[in-house]
C-alpha cells in the first residue's frame, strides 16, 4: 500500500518535517516537504499527493487558511498538525476540511497508524487530479493563490468578492438563489437581507465584466436568482 504513495509534509519547525520524514521514509512513503503553506499550495496543485500532513501554526499562511485554499481546487486528503490540544482548534480543523488532527507532541507510532486510517479511506472514493485554475471566457482564476485575472490583467477583489465569485465558479450553469448566496457567505442568520447581496453582486460586476449592464459570467435569472451560465453558451 506504501509504495508509490506520495505524502506531502508542510511545518515550518524543520525538526518536525525532519522526524516526519524519516518515519514515512522508513515506512515506505514517498514525501515531499514544504515549509509554508504557499510552498504547500504550489506542490499540491503540481506533485498531486496522496496525503497532506499539515502543521496549523506557521507564518504568513496558516494550516486552517491554507486547507482553506486547498479545498477550493483538491480533495486530497489531509492531517493536521499542531501544538494545540484544545477541542476548539480540532473542530475548526474538521469544519475546514480535514480529514484527521494530530496534537504535538505525538509518537510515531500513533501517526503512521492515522496515515494509513485516513489513505484506507480516501481508497474507497475516487478523487480526481487537483484543478488549480478555473477558467470562464476572459476571466481565470488561480484557486490556489485566490488570483483573479481578466484577459492577464490582474484584478483585486474584496474578501466577500472572492468569496461570492467562488460560489459561482464551483456551480457553473446552476442558478443560485439569493437565500443560498446569503447563507454561504454571510451565514444563514443574512437569508433576508437581500440588500447587501445586490450591492454586492453590483460591485463584483463592475469588477469582472467588460460590461457591467450586460454581463455573461454572473446573469440573473429574474425570480429565481443568479448564475454563471456553462462554458458552452458563452461561444454562442
Amino acid at each position: 500500500m506504501t509504495k508509490g504513495t506520495k505524502i506531502l509534509v508542510v511545518d515550518d519547525e524543520k525538526l518536525y518535517r525532519h522526524l516526519l520524514e524519516i518515519n514515512l521514509d522508513t515506512e515506505g512513503y514517498e514525501v515531499i516537504t514544504a515549509t509554508n503553506g504557499e510552498e504547500c499550495l504550489d506542490l499540491v496543485s503540481k506533485k498531486h499527493p496522496d496525503l497532506v500532513i499539515l502543521d496549523v501554526m506557521m507564518p504568513r499562511l496558516d494550516g486552517f487558511s491554507t486547507l482553506e485554499r486547498i479545498r477550493q481546487f483538491s480533495e486530497v486528503p489531509v492531517i493536521m498538525l499542531t501544538g494545540k490540544n484544545e477541542e476548539k482548534d480540532r473542530v475548526k480543523g474538521l469544519n475546514s476540511g480535514a480529514d484527521d488532527y494530530v496534537a504535538k507532541p505525538f509518537s510515531a507510532t500513533e501517526l503512521i497508524a492515522r496515515v494509513r486510517s485516513v489513505l484506507r479511506r480516501s481508497l474507497s472514493t475516487e478523487t480526481s487530479k487537483a484543478t488549480r485554475f478555473f477558467e470562464h471566457g476572459d476571466l481565470k482564476i488561480d484557486l490556489a493563490r485566490a488570483e483573479i485575472w481578466q484577459d492577464d490583467s490582474p484584478i483585486f477583489l474584496s474578501a466577500t468578492e472572492y468569496k461570492l465569485l467562488i460560489q459561482f465558479a464551483h456551480n457553473v450553469g446552476k442558478v443560485l438563489s439569493a437565500e443560498e448566496l446569503l447563507s454561504a457567505i454571510w451565514g444563514p442568520q443574512y437569508r433576508q437581507d437581500k440588500e447587501i447581496l445586490w450591492v454586492s453582486i453590483a460591485r463584483l460586476r463592475q469588477k469582472i465584466e467588460k460590461d457591467p449592464h450586460s454581463p455573461i459570467h454572473i446573469v440573473t435569472r429574474s425570480g429565481l436568482g443568479y448564475l454563471m451560465p456553462p462554458i458552452d453558451a458563452l461561444k454562442q
